[in-house]
């Protein structure tokens, strides 16, 4: 009886060994390989950032504002006391000195363009530039568009290092893409995130819009930085956010596309500002009920609302009521798509213009003017 409780005791001992090798081996098939001796790390951001970030530069901005103070006393805003005391009509000019920073990229190490926003270096008479190796310049305004909200700048300086531009034509939502800049002060800050949206309007109605939603942290002082694929190449350039009551960053950023920042920066340099060209067609947006009382199978495109006489489109036998499908063969789905598109063309271009015409589809070539 003693003989066979120990043969039972030692069947136990077995098979508790044989569970616990099972499980280590289990766990040790589960632990990922970077856990492991000698396996291959993780793919990291580092040697690209490292690459990249010498041509993204702070800017620090000096300058003073004129501003124009209404009287604030009750009694001075009676025109009966105004005349008593002899106050001018006028409101009070007042001149305030302020100073500013943000972010630039490099662009041309040879010839030491920088582009940056335009709000950046606005009214600014003094402009320094910090390197990444904290070297300092002073840097001159070639010229700077409102429209965009884009400026370039120049700094004479060797060794700079360079930003290659890449095409936003090909960004997609999802998109991993990285923002390098100076927010609130703070030198070279890097923040990863994908891009959340693209074609963006609607915040900055004044200007031409087609931004890149992101949602990489992007803070004050972060205008005029570099949006960044995972490549190293420039995609965009911060410009705005949507911000909590404080003035922080909620996660939803905004950057003007590169192809823009070409298109601007290049006329920019030859000119020293944008000449915009017109077509002479007032626009409005293709709706569902519009597209349908036409016929149309989807309501892609943009409705011709109104031709201007002796305009290029008139020439081109443009009519109201017509739909502009595409523009050089990029397919338009907003009126806010085809006058970016113009507005960056230079004048004396010739476009090519797929309209459709009483449901005919027709190619039409147009100089911009």
């Amino acid at each position: 009886m003693r003989t066979l409780d120990i043969t039972e005791l030692l069947l136990r001992s077995v098979s508790r060994l044989l569970v616990a090798a099972l499980a280590l081996t289990l766990f040790a098939s589960w632990i990922p390989p970077a856990a492991s001796a000698g396996a291959v790390a993780l793919p990291s951001l580092a040697p690209m950032i490292k690459v990249a970030s010498p041509a993204v530069v702070n800017i620090a901005t000096r300058g003073v504002l004129t501003e124009r103070v209404q009287h604030t006393n009750p009694l001075l805003q009676d025109p009966f006391f105004r005349r008593f005391f002899n106050v001018p009509n006028e409101p009070t000019v007042r001149h305030r000195k302020f100073q500013s920073a943000g972010s630039g990229v490099i662009v041309d190490a040879r010839k030491g363009y920088i582009v940056t926003n335009r709000h950046v270096i606005e009214n600014a008479s003094e402009i320094t530039v910090t390197l990444l190796d904290n070297r300092r310049v002073t840097a001159s305004v070639v010229g700077s568009d409102e429209g965009t909200d884009i400026a370039v700048l120049r700094v004479q300086e060797p060794h700079l290092t360079e930003m290659p531009l890449g095409d936003s034509a090909h960004l997609e939502v999802g998109d991993w893409v990285v923002a390098i800049g100076n927010p609130f002060g703070l030198q070279h800050t890097v923040t990863v995130g994908i891009v959340s949206a693209l074609g963006r309007t609607g915040i900055n109605p004044r200007g031409y819009e087609d931004f890149i939603q992101t949602d990489a942290s992007i803070n004050p002082g972060n205008s005029g930085g570099a949006l960044v694929n995972v490549e190293g190449e420039l995609i965009g350039i911060n410009s705005a956010i949507l911000s909590s009551e404080n003035g922080g960053n909620i996660g939803i950023g905004f950057a003007i596309p590169v192809n823009m920042v070409k298109a601007v920066m290049q006329q920019l340099i030859t000119y020293g500002a944008v000449k915009r060209g017109a077509l002479g067609i007032k626009l409005g947006d293709l709706t569902v009920e519009r597209a349908e009382s036409l016929g149309l199978v989807n309501s892609r495109g943009v409705l011709v609302d109104e031709v201007a006489r002796g305009s290029p489109a008139e020439r081109a036998g443009i009519k109201p009521g017509d739909i502009v499908v595409s523009i050089n063969g990029m397919a338009l789905e907003s009126a806010a798509q085809l006058r970016n598109a113009v507005a960056l063309l230079r004048v004396g271009q010739t476009v090519e213009l797929r309209v459709w015409h009483k449901g005919v589809i027709r190619p039409v070539a147009v100089s911009i003017t």
